[in-house]
């Protein structure tokens, strides 16, 4: 039953942009289980998952590999986050802007124009001022 249960977790984090617990227990209820929210918890740090942002800028439920292990790059290297008009700036620990840069990258955000990193710091143009502070709101949620 665990292992199906676990299974059809990965099904749905594949198909659905789930953000919370509350919304998985929701889903796995829809598909026949009846699960508690310590199960889930349970299930969630078995199976390796992790929160990150997708494509549309959602903070939702990924499954951890090689890839996404950019995530915690970006969570080890970044101090601060702020922006100015349409720029988001990422404060870094000395040397680590690059591997910030390169793991903010790797989450492919479509809504981001170029990003370009120096020693301890990382911009990240966006089309708009509204979009930089969405941006940065999200990124502050990462670390």
């Amino acid at each position: 039953m665990k292992k199906k249960r676990q299974a059809e977790i990965l099904s749905i984090i594949r198909e659905n942009t789930i953000e919370n617990q509350d919304m998985l227990i929701k889903a796995l209820s829809e598909r026949g289980y009846s699960v508690t929210q310590a199960t889930v918890s349970r299930d969630i740090n078995e199976l390796n998952l992790e929160k990150n942002i997708n494509e549309d800028g959602i903070n939702c439920y990924t499954k951890v590999s090689d890839s996404n292990r950019f995530g915690n790059i970006f969570q080890q290297s970044v101090i601060s986050v702020n922006y100015a008009m349409n720029i988001v700036c990422l404060k870094c620990h000395a040397g680590l802007a690059n591997a910030a840069c390169a793991a903010f990258d790797g989450m492919n955000p479509n809504y981001v124009i170029g990003t370009i990193a120096g020693d301890d710091t990382v911009f990240i143009l966006m089309r708009t001022e509204n979009d930089a502070k969405e941006l940065c709101e999200k990124l502050k949620t990462m670390f």
